[in-house]
């Protein structure tokens, strides 16, 4: 997400400094054009160097890991609440204007009502679902204390190019096009029949350059997504093997602990305030993955984070090292 913002925000004409870890991420995604330091968020003094002179901070940098933060609380954590608490600190002591956060879906947890609408009570099912809304508390409380707009993103599940197709932890339309591309058939947890809706890039980019841009929105939560396309897992390994031409099966294996079945959000607050309007339905959204790991080149996988905590409920697809 941070490389397709830092390029629509320097196509308008604005300066953009980056910071990542890579983490999550690949360094040949930065823009030329882009001022970008290879960090770690969590370091403070860092921080408040590099944010010195900054207007904005849209904060999108996180150990995005839903599944593995049951296993791995302490890595999901650390990157997640910690590093908002850093940049908040870093941001408000240099008087920045405002301060875009970008949290999940995942803060509304297994909530029965449908769809996820913004002023539902958050009750995230999991320890990064927790994280993410401990965030939003600590965005609130310290903007609204030091006198910093904010405005809060909930992307729904996100995808598109430049997404990391070699971590086996996330991005599951990923993982399942670099193993098919491989002729390896894919994992799917459980049943299968877990509801989730897919964001294209492109039509989250166009929100938060709203919300980056527009000085009348602030001290607001918007779900940005489409909420007109739902699709099951099963759904989504159909799509694409229909679009690779994969003609086995998937292999199921148990169920994650706290994976919330059916999760999708209502987009009604981003069409009053942003004028959002889905741009790419969600076929093309997945032929443009398969395109862009086929440019690149299928990749092995790497587990390159740690399981935290191994037990008969940490998946074998982590344990043993199975993709």
């Amino acid at each position: 997400m941070g490389s397709h913002l830092a390029d629509a925000l320097i196509s308008r004409g604005h300066e953009v400094y980056g910071n990542d870890s890579l983490i999550g991420g690949y360094l040949d995604n930065v823009p030329n054009d882009a001022v970008f330091h290879q960090v770690d968020c969590a370091y403070l003094n860092t921080m408040v160097r590099h944010l010195a002179g900054i207007e904005v901070v849209v904060h999108t940098a996180c150990t995005a890991y839903e599944g593995l933060s049951v296993f791995s609380p302490h890595l999901i954590n650390q990157n997640t609440s910690q590093i908002t608490a850093t940049l908040l600190s870093a941001a408000i002591q240099n008087k920045v204007k405002k301060f875009v956060y970008c949290s999940s879906m995942a803060r509304y947890g297994a909530n029965p009502n449908l769809p996820f609408t913004e002023d539902l009570t958050t009750i995230p099912e999991d320890p990064y679902g927790i994280s993410k809304v401990a965030s939003e508390m600590l965005v609130k409380n310290l903007a609204e204390t030091h006198g910093m707009d904010y405005v809060i993103a909930v992307p729904h599940n996100i995808i598109g190019p430049r997404q990391k197709y070699d971590d086996p932890y996330r991005n599951v339309a990923s993982i399942m096009s670099n193993l098919m591309l491989q002729g390896r058939r894919p994992f799917i947890y459980g049943d299968g029949e877990q509801i989730r809706c897919f964001s294209f890039i492109d039509d989250c980019v166009d929100g938060l350059l709203q919300m980056v841009e527009k000085d009348s929105l602030r001290s607001e939560v918007i779900n940005i997504g489409p909420d007109d396309e739902f699709l099951s897992i099963n759904g989504l390994f159909d799509i694409l093997s229909k679009i690779i031409g994969f003609q086995e099966q998937p292999i199921y294996l148990s169920g994650r602990p706290k994976e919330v079945k059916i999760a999708y959000c209502s987009s009604d607050k981003a069409r009053a305030l942003l004028g959002y309007k889905r741009k790419v339905d969600l076929e093309t959204g997945l032929r443009s993955i398969v395109d862009y790991i086929n440019t690149r080149g299928v990749k092995k996988f790497r587990y390159h984070l740690d399981l935290e905590i191994i037990s008969e409920l940490t998946p074998r697809t982590w344990k043993e090292n199975l993709f």
